[in-house]
């Protein structure tokens, strides 16, 4: 497998379909980074290569970084 097409698999991104504005699509990028890391985390744990407590903080300090994130951007709740 290509690694163009390796990544693609690996890293799936969605288009954004939202009103458009600059800090929403980076948001929709954030948000979608947020969401594939969670799900790695939770398969880990889920394998046992990870404890829940240690998948329980990384997810954590994940949705820290998203809440600044969504902060520093200024996103409006309504969106």
């Amino acid at each position: 497998m290509e690694e163009s097409n390796q990544n693609n698999f690996i890293y799936s991104w969605k288009r954004y379909h939202g009103h458009f504005k600059p800090e929403a699509l980076v948001f929709n990028a954030n948000l979608q980074e947020f969401a594939t890391r969670v799900s790695y985390i939770c398969n880990l744990q889920t394998n046992g290569k990870l404890s829940p407590d240690n998948a329980y903080q990384q997810i954590n300090a994940l949705w820290e970084q998203l809440e600044r994130s969504h902060s520093l951007l200024g996103i409006d709740k309504d969106i």
